[in-house]
């Protein structure tokens, strides 16, 4: 006997079943409505795209461990995507010169990565990517991070819930080099070793930065940067370009009242080798649940890579669904509800023609409710438990003596109230409850 085939997905993936699926279109729905308020534009790539793409501007650990990659039958060397931020880069550079800058524009693709799985990362996730390319200034990096937020308030989150760390690598290079006294590819090295500062055990930072070259006065001067807000950290350095853009930023930030979802965290590198400018990740406060859920930054040579002399800057962030859907149900954001707030069960009776259920369907289909007809033949109670059981708000029942009456009897499920009724009576009370309850879910 041959050995049965498993029923488990691959390992780092999930299944979503309609349930999870409601849930996943829900948030999807609340992101694409906020980002298009703020004129973002939704755009998609291919699941496909040559690895030397990452291995050129991901990174190393992303490019050579991270990525599934393979060669196609002409020999060329494939990744499934890992990120998105490498292909938008393209696409834009594709067209460079039939695009109308700045661009504001958004993506929710699906994407791998071959990692361990653990809470708030898997293999394969969906990403909500928001980036703005064409704009030099700071404003653009207040537009992410500000998007950011409102992202985060449109679920319900409030200040209390997470707080944005915000640095800038120019400033964290110059602040570095003065400090330790090294060069470019110092401060690389230096930086790797400050990513990882929270997730390796102290004696072992230590030990590694000292095999770097740096002296304990340094380290010293180093973990100072730490405690300071932003004008101290500022003033290490005070001729860092990047140390007048944080200034800028923070300005703004305080002028336009965000500040209170914001803070200067000198410890934000963010891993990823094509970032130039601001950086930021947003933390979830939850003691059960506290991390970096998401971040992004200023990415300015990243067009260049594809276009010889390309000027185009670039900001934008990432925010994988896990880690959303984490926080919103440890904050109790989930709501006990959502997707269509009427649906209805057209039950049936063997007396009466299917063609008239198929009539009725067709009316509340026109009328814009969600509605089907029971298929099949069971017993009665056996079509209202499968109504309950599969979120149905409201039941139609029409037999063979409502049928010869013209009437039909609606149910709502959640009150267990039944009432008789014409077709058009029924109509009327179905879009009044889809009315109040969209409106109360507002």
């Amino acid at each position: 006997m041959s050995e049965k085939l498993s029923t488990q997905p691959y390992k780092g993936t999930r299944d979503f079943y309609p349930q999870e699926m409601r849930l996943r279109n829900w948030f999807f729905g609340v992101i694409r409505r906020v980002l298009e308020a703020s004129a973002f534009e939704e755009y998609n790539g291919p699941m496909l795209e040559s690895l030397s793409l990452y291995a050129a501007k991901s990174g190393e650990e992303i490019a050579n461990e991270q990525t599934y990659h393979f060669s196609d039958r002409a020999g060329r060397e494939l990744a499934i995507r890992p990120e998105m931020t490498p292909s938008v880069a393209r696409m834009v550079a594709g067209k460079i010169g039939e695009l109308s800058f700045p661009l504001r524009w958004f993506s929710i693709p699906n994407m791998y990565r071959y990692e361990k799985p653990q809470r708030g990362r898997l293999r394969e996730f969906w990403q909500i990517n928001v980036d703005i390319f064409g704009c030099d200034t700071y404003e653009a990096d207040l537009e992410c991070i500000s998007s950011a937020i409102r992202l985060l308030r449109a679920f319900g989150a409030d200040e209390s819930m997470f707080t944005v760390h915000i640095s800038n690598r120019r400033f964290f290079n110059d602040a570095v080099a003065a400090i330790a006294g090294t060069d470019a590819e110092g401060c690389r090295r230096i930086s790797k070793v400050i990513d990882k500062r929270n997730k390796i055990p102290r004696e072992v930072y230590v030990q590694e930065l000292t095999a770097l070259g740096l002296n304990d006065a340094q380290i010293a001067r180093l973990d100072a940067l730490y405690a300071m807000d932003v004008t101290e950290a500022a003033a290490v350095c005070p001729d860092s370009a990047g140390a007048s853009e944080l200034l800028q930023l923070f300005d703004m930030l305080g002028k336009t009242g965000l500040t209170r979802y914001c803070c200067f965290d000198f410890g934000i590198i963010r891993g990823l080798d094509y970032y130039t400018g601001t950086v930021f990740e947003v933390y979830d406060n939850a003691p059960e649940n506290n991390r970096a859920m998401f971040g992004g930054g200023r990415y300015d040579n990243l067009v260049g890579l594809f276009v010889n002399n390309a000027k185009i800057s670039g900001v934008g962030y990432g925010m994988g669904d896990v880690t959303l859907e984490n926080f919103l149900q440890t904050h109790g954001l989930v709501p006990e509800a959502f997707g269509a707030s009427c649906r209805v069960l057209i039950t049936r009776f063997d007396d009466v023609p299917y063609e008239t259920y198929l009539a009725l369907l067709d009316r509340l289909h026109e009328a814009g409710l969600t509605a089907s007809v029971y298929l099949g033949s069971k017993k009665f109670g056996k079509q209202l438990d499968y109504a309950v059981r599969n979120g149905y708000t409201h039941t139609v029942t029409i037999g063979g003596d409502e049928a010869a009456r013209g009437v039909l009897r609606l149910k709502n499920l959640a009150t267990r109230e039944e009432t008789e009724m014409a077709a058009d009576d029924m109509l009327r009370v179905l879009l009044a409850d889809s009315v109040s309850d969209a409106t109360a879910a507002d």
